[in-house]
């Protein structure tokens, strides 16, 4: 079995063959990062009929060339940049890098060190996060649109416009206007311009909330059990994580989004400070799960939280510990899901 490693960049990949026994370079190829380059890439591989691909971060620079090979039976592991980093440091050569050594580092990180973790795409986190980055956008624009209707109604209306604006509140303001000016005029064209943007922007949100439930019941997720976990939450928790299990351990699921605190040692002292590392918005997710629970006086993580401000913690303190008790409930319901639909695959085709 030849193991080749792929350090994939932006415009470019270089790939790498390794025999894992021997740890000889093979050979090495350099592609553009085009459909064309990749059946090139496909052709120079033939050569070794048991082979398996190491791409180094398959899940961000290299996610296209991963899922394309994929697709056509190759088998792929993801290793990250820190392992290839390790071999390099511990080769001969020290520090020596460039896109060669990189992709043979992926490699032997894949064959000798184990630390390949295979690539299973998961077809609803994808939708998930798309839907959910969709969302997102929709809603900045609307509040963006209403914003702007709001301005255009403070100065055509005495005494402005109400606060809870909408499209049939906006319109019902500006029936009994009278336009006297050109510019006044102009202002109650450009509002009514603005109130049919609101009405499409909640057109699109609705059928963009929609796809998300369907796509929910079709996933089997149990992550809405939890309190304060909504479609839009549970949402972004799927399509922001992806496959629970690429994480090994709950620990390396708060460090990824950013609920684990950072130790620093200073002498005979051990204190621990806010992570500002991960991803921001599953960390903003799972902040917004805890105001929710800390605000229900009978959920699970008022309970929590409670125990922890009896116990001497500060209400900073306590939100935190509570973050980190949420991450570590959410990657065990995720996990028990995937486990769950690998046992009976025939439970989510019929819910789709």
């Amino acid at each position: 079995m030849v193991v080749i490693g792929v350090d994939p960049h932006k415009s470019t990949h270089t790939a790498t063959a390794v025999d894992p026994s021997t740890n000889i370079d093979l050979g090495s190829i350099r592609i553009e990062a085009t459909l064309a380059e990749y059946r090139r890439l496909i052709a120079w591989a033939r050569r070794w009929p048991q082979r398996q691909w190491a791409v180094e971060n398959a899940d961000g620079l290299g996610r296209h060339l991963a899922r394309w090979l994929i697709a056509r039976g190759e088998t792929v592991l993801d290793v990250p940049t820190t392992a290839t980093a390790r071999v390099r440091e511990l080769s001969r050569g020290g520090r020596r890098k460039n896109d060669r050594i990189d992709a043979a580092a992926a490699a032997c990180v894949a064959a000798l060190q184990g630390e390949g973790r295979l690539v299973v795409p998961d077809e609803h986190s994808d939708a998930l996060r798309m839907l959910d980055e969709r969302r997102n956008n929709l809603s900045a624009s609307r509040t963006r649109t209403v914003n702007q209707l709001h301005a255009l109604l403070r100065e055509l209306l005495a005494g402005g416009a109400p606060t809870g604006l909408s499209a049939n509140t906006a319109a019902a303001a500006l029936r009994g206007l009278r336009a006297q000016t050109l510019s006044d005029r102009v202002r109650v064209g450009l509002c009514k311009d603005l109130i049919a943007d609101v009405r499409r922007l909640d057109r699109q949100l609705a059928t963009n909330q929609d796809d998300i439930d369907q796509l929910l019941v079709e996933h089997g997720t149990r992550l809405r059990t939890i309190d304060g976990i909504g479609p839009v939450l549970a949402a972004r928790l799927i399509g922001r994580t992806g496959l629970a299990t690429r994480f090994a351990t709950a620990a390396a699921y708060a460090t990824y989004n950013g609920t684990a605190p950072v130790e620093i040692a200073s002498a005979d002292r051990r204190i621990h400070r806010l992570s500002r590392y991960g991803d921001r918005q599953l960390n903003a997710a799972l902040h917004t799960i805890a105001m929710v629970q800390v605000r229900m006086p009978g959920s699970a993580g008022r309970a929590y939280y409670d125990r922890k401000v009896a116990a001497g913690s500060s209400h900073r303190a306590a939100m935190r510990c509570l973050k980190r008790h949420l991450s570590n409930t959410i990657w065990r319901i995720m996990i028990a899901d995937e486990a769950h639909r690998r046992r009976h695959p025939a439970d989510c085709s019929s819910a789709a």
